[in-house]
Protein backbone atom coordinates (compact mmCIF):
# COMPACT_ATOMS: atom_id res chain seq x y z
CA UNK A 1 0.00 0.00 0.00
CA UNK A 2 1.36 3.50 -0.78
CA UNK A 3 1.15 6.57 1.65
CA UNK A 4 -1.21 9.22 1.35
CA UNK A 5 0.16 12.80 0.73
CA UNK A 6 -1.71 14.84 3.25
CA UNK A 7 0.00 18.17 2.91
CA UNK A 8 3.13 20.49 2.98
CA UNK A 9 4.69 20.81 6.12
CA UNK A 10 7.57 23.14 4.97
CA UNK A 11 10.08 24.98 2.52
CA UNK A 12 13.55 24.96 3.57
CA UNK A 13 15.99 27.76 1.75
CA UNK A 14 20.02 28.39 1.68
CA UNK A 15 20.30 32.29 1.44
CA UNK A 16 23.69 34.01 1.26
CA UNK A 17 22.66 36.43 4.30
CA UNK A 18 20.36 35.33 7.21
CA UNK A 19 19.85 39.11 8.57
CA UNK A 20 19.43 40.44 4.43
CA UNK A 21 16.76 37.70 4.17
CA UNK A 22 14.89 37.33 7.12
CA UNK A 23 14.58 41.30 6.97
CA UNK A 24 13.00 40.73 3.50
CA UNK A 25 10.51 38.22 4.38
CA UNK A 26 9.66 40.05 7.76
CA UNK A 27 8.78 43.49 5.51
CA UNK A 28 6.77 42.21 2.36
CA UNK A 29 4.40 39.57 4.70
CA UNK A 30 3.95 38.96 7.92
CA UNK A 31 4.82 35.29 9.69
CA UNK A 32 3.06 34.72 12.60
CA UNK A 33 6.62 34.27 14.37
CA UNK A 34 10.30 34.16 13.62
CA UNK A 35 12.58 31.68 15.53
CA UNK A 36 16.10 32.36 15.71
CA UNK A 37 16.79 29.99 18.02
CA UNK A 38 19.40 28.73 15.77
CA UNK A 39 22.71 30.29 14.96
CA UNK A 40 22.69 31.13 11.13
CA UNK A 41 18.91 30.05 10.63
CA UNK A 42 15.24 31.56 10.92
CA UNK A 43 12.14 29.94 10.72
CA UNK A 44 9.34 31.48 9.79
CA UNK A 45 6.19 30.32 10.89
CA UNK A 46 2.71 30.54 9.04
CA UNK A 47 0.41 28.98 12.00
CA UNK A 48 1.11 25.56 11.23
CA UNK A 49 3.59 25.57 8.36
CA UNK A 50 6.95 27.72 8.24
CA UNK A 51 9.47 28.35 5.76
CA UNK A 52 12.99 27.33 6.82
CA UNK A 53 15.92 29.87 5.99
CA UNK A 54 19.62 28.60 6.54
CA UNK A 55 22.49 30.80 5.80
CA UNK A 56 25.16 29.28 2.93
CA UNK A 57 28.38 28.17 4.88
CA UNK A 58 29.61 25.43 7.20
CA UNK A 59 25.56 24.50 7.43
CA UNK A 60 24.86 21.07 6.29
CA UNK A 61 21.19 21.53 5.66
CA UNK A 62 20.23 21.85 1.68
CA UNK A 63 17.12 23.38 0.23
CA UNK A 64 13.91 20.69 0.53
CA UNK A 65 10.70 20.85 1.42
CA UNK A 66 9.13 18.36 4.25
CA UNK A 67 5.86 16.26 2.77
CA UNK A 68 3.25 14.96 5.32
CA UNK A 69 2.25 11.72 5.09
CA UNK A 70 -0.14 9.59 6.37
CA UNK A 71 2.29 6.55 7.45
CA UNK A 72 5.75 7.38 7.89
CA UNK A 73 6.73 3.74 8.37
CA UNK A 74 4.54 2.95 5.18
CA UNK A 75 6.60 5.23 2.88
CA UNK A 76 9.91 3.71 4.42
CA UNK A 77 8.63 0.21 3.16
CA UNK A 78 7.20 1.43 -0.16
CA UNK A 79 10.73 3.29 -0.92
CA UNK A 80 12.89 0.51 0.12
CA UNK A 81 10.50 -1.90 -2.26
CA UNK A 82 10.98 0.80 -5.08
CA UNK A 83 14.71 1.15 -4.62
CA UNK A 84 14.47 4.21 -3.40
CA UNK A 85 17.65 5.44 -1.19
CA UNK A 86 16.90 6.85 2.36
CA UNK A 87 19.31 9.29 3.11
CA UNK A 88 21.33 8.93 6.39
CA UNK A 89 21.30 11.82 8.99
CA UNK A 90 18.66 12.22 11.76
CA UNK A 91 15.70 13.13 9.36
CA UNK A 92 13.22 10.97 7.34
CA UNK A 93 15.29 12.35 3.65
CA UNK A 94 15.11 10.67 0.02
CA UNK A 95 16.01 12.80 -3.40
CA UNK A 96 13.53 12.08 -5.93
CA UNK A 97 14.86 11.30 -9.82
CA UNK A 98 16.26 14.94 -10.37
CA UNK A 99 18.18 15.32 -7.35
CA UNK A 100 15.55 17.21 -4.72
CA UNK A 101 16.12 16.72 -1.08
CA UNK A 102 12.87 15.45 0.06
CA UNK A 103 11.91 15.32 3.81
CA UNK A 104 9.24 13.03 4.38
CA UNK A 105 6.91 13.45 7.78
CA UNK A 106 4.18 12.26 9.75
CA UNK A 107 0.66 13.87 10.34
CA UNK A 108 0.15 12.88 13.79
CA UNK A 109 4.16 13.85 14.54
CA UNK A 110 4.25 17.23 13.72
CA UNK A 111 2.38 20.60 13.96
CA UNK A 112 0.99 20.66 10.50
CA UNK A 113 -3.05 20.25 10.45
CA UNK A 114 -5.62 19.85 8.47
CA UNK A 115 -9.46 20.41 9.54
CA UNK A 116 -11.77 17.23 9.66
CA UNK A 117 -13.66 18.75 6.91
CA UNK A 118 -10.87 18.69 4.59
CA UNK A 119 -9.41 15.43 6.00
CA UNK A 120 -12.68 13.79 5.25
CA UNK A 121 -12.57 15.07 1.23
CA UNK A 122 -9.25 13.48 1.51
CA UNK A 123 -10.58 9.83 2.67
CA UNK A 124 -8.51 10.32 5.67
CA UNK A 125 -9.22 9.67 9.43
CA UNK A 126 -5.68 10.75 11.26
CA UNK A 127 -5.39 12.67 14.78
CA UNK A 128 -2.74 14.03 16.54
CA UNK A 129 0.28 12.97 19.07
CA UNK A 130 0.22 14.61 22.58
CA UNK A 131 3.30 16.26 21.44
CA UNK A 132 2.14 17.34 18.57
CA UNK A 133 -1.01 18.68 20.10
CA UNK A 134 0.86 20.25 22.97
CA UNK A 135 3.05 22.17 20.39
CA UNK A 136 -0.28 23.27 18.54
CA UNK A 137 -1.29 24.26 21.97
CA UNK A 138 2.00 26.43 22.44
CA UNK A 139 1.10 28.31 19.36
CA UNK A 140 -2.40 29.13 20.16
CA UNK A 141 -3.63 26.71 17.20
CA UNK A 142 -5.31 23.96 19.21
CA UNK A 143 -7.84 23.91 22.12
Amino acid sequence: MRPRLVGINHVALQVDNIEESVAFYTELFEPTDVNRSVPGAAFLRMGDQFLALFERGPRSEEPHFGLVVDDKEAARRRFEEAGVEVLPGRFFDIRDPSGNRVQIVQYDEVQFTKTERVLEGMGLELGKSEEALAELRAKGLAD
